[in-house]
């Protein structure tokens, strides 16, 4: 059996340096690249009819509105995605919408359904919508550590909230790199992998704790984790990969709106396996063997 519990460290190694690459990129752009829905503005979609620079639109929209604009390519290379900040007032947020768009009508000779849509959020809006998706996701994660300690031990449900952590901080992480917006779509994808993610722990320890039952002789906690990450390893990744055909398919046949909830779905589940497998049990092993140590130094100081 390989030692998984003995190569833990560098299995941590892999998710740490895109967390890592996350902090520095999120420095390096000044945030995450959050969409009209957490902060605030107007958000449209427009068919230019053409492959377009990003920079150019982003001239015309500026020098049209006075507004710093985000521009973003879309779905296809000819659909512009345009961001602009909130301004003081719902009417003045109406007037800068209609002035880009006239700019990108008369810069391109576009016609009226050229706008493929458009929406506008108030800056509060925003940060209740931000506020609520913290709780909520803060909320899921505390429901699974309670059940998971009243199931197997605290000792479990730790180790599985910290895998959690840094399956959010990954997805988290990708995000800010690539700079793709969040949204409220990304949120309901961090809650469904959360849920997926922890299932896939839950069949490892409920396989460690039935081995325990029936412990080899002086096998070691270490040595019965290993096993039983091998006997639960073809139902993981089976179950892991059925899944990302599904996803992947629905990503690359999608429509835009579709994609963005796909694609978190794809980094989350990638990254929740492979925490489930080779993190939450390894170290939960090791802090297991610690306190065996532990109370055997007591026992013998006795």
């Amino acid at each position: 059996t390989f030692n998984y519990s003995a190569n833990k460290i560098k299995f941590l190694i892999l998710p740490l340096l895109v967390i890592v690459a996350g902090i520095v990129m999120y420095f390096v752009n000044g945030g995450f690249n959050f969409d009209v829905e957490f902060v605030g503005g107007t958000r449209m979609q427009v068919d230019v009819a053409t492959n377009f620079e990003i920079e150019e639109l982003e001239k015309v929209v500026e020098t049209a509105t006075g507004l710093d604009a985000v521009i973003q390519k879309g779905s296809t290379s000819n659909i512009a995605i345009v961001k602009l900040p909130a301004t003081d007032t719902v009417d003045n947020d109406e007037a800068a919408k209609i002035n880009a768009f006239n700019a990108l009508k008369e810069k391109y000779s576009l016609e009226d359904d050229a706008l493929l849509n458009a929406q506008s959020a108030d800056p509060s809006f925003g940060k209740e919508v931000q506020g609520k998706a913290l709780s909520f996701t803060l909320l899921a994660i505390l429901f699974m550590l309670i059940y998971i300690m009243f199931r197997f031990d605290w000792k479990s449900g730790i180790m599985a909230v910290v895998t959690l952590t840094i399956n959010v901080l990954v997805m988290a992480a990708v995000y800010v790199i690539s700079q793709i917006a969040i949204n409220t779509t990304f949120i309901a994808a961090m809650l469904t992998v959360v849920g997926y993610s922890i299932n896939n722990t839950i069949v490892i320890f409920d396989r460690i704790r039935e081995n325990m039952k029936s412990r080899r002789g002086n096998e070691t906690v270490t040595a019965l984790t290993n096993r039983s990450i091998k006997e639960t390893m073809g139902r993981t990744v089976n179950s892991t990969v059925t899944t990302l055909i599904t996803i992947i398919l629905i990503y690359i046949l999608g429509v835009s709106t579709i994609q963005q909830f796909a694609l978190p779905l794809i980094i989350g589940i990638v990254a929740g396996a492979y925490t489930s497998i080779f993190l939450a049990s390894t170290f939960w092993a090791a802090w297991k063997e610690a306190e065996i140590k532990n109370r055997a130094k007591k026992v013998i100081k006795k």
